[in-house]
């Protein structure tokens, strides 16, 4: 429309959640967000929303984005558990690795930071998080893996990915984080047997 400003509101999208995920919902003002996304403040609250509702869009982005990611590469599991759980870990250690991403995990760091955060925000992020718990269930079940034991798994294969998030913001090299994943690959291989070992210590993607 001739005299209104036009823009990519998935590019905007986009900035503010690289933004959020930087600093963190507590230190990212609306300033921040105008300067990361290029839009003034008034365009932000008519077209992305308040602080609270971008902030949201934001992780629903990121949580769609990267759930995405790691259903595909549990997709395996009813044949090769072993090989989906690696290609789960590589999901967060590719992301990881990226020099255009910030570190860490922005639901974690949601998670973490929710007594500073309003209570819509703060319940959003513990059912992100509690997502990947569930998708990990899933796939150790469809593995073959009896109801508690591809539960209490699930749990610790979600904590050592929510682990590995925390560990690269601390400045952990990337191989002590593939360390860590593949013990817990082993803890895996214990409960699946032997069909897909091979899968889980073959070559490792980047």
């Amino acid at each position: 429309m001739a005299g209104k400003k036009q823009f990519d509101i998935a590019a905007a999208l986009d900035a503010a959640m690289i933004q959020f995920w930087r600093a963190g919902y507590a230190d990212t003002s609306v300033d921040d967000l105008s300067r990361a996304t290029g839009l003034n403040r008034s365009s932000i609250y008519s077209s992305l929303g308040d602080k609270d509702t971008l902030f949201l869009r934001c992780l629903e982005r990121y949580s769609t984005r990267y759930g995405d990611k790691y259903d595909a590469a549990l997709s395996c599991a009813a044949d090769r558990p072993l090989a989906a759980a690696r290609a789960f870990f590589d999901v967060t250690l590719e992301r990881i690795a990226d020099p255009g991403l910030p570190d860490g995990c922005l639901v974690a760091q949601t998670v973490m930071a929710s007594p500073a955060l309003s209570a819509g925000v703060a319940a959003r992020a513990r059912e992100a998080i509690g997502f990947q718990h569930t998708r990990l269930r899933a796939a150790l079940k469809a593995g073959r893996l009896d109801d508690e034991a591809a539960d209490s798994l699930a749990t610790h294969l979600a904590a050592v990915n929510q682990s590995l998030a925390v560990m690269s913001r601390a400045g952990t090299s990337t191989e002590q984080l593939r360390a860590v994943v593949d013990v817990a690959l082993g803890a895996v291989a214990q409960r699946v047997g032997t069909r897909d070992r091979h899968s889980a210590v073959g070559p490792r993607s980047r």
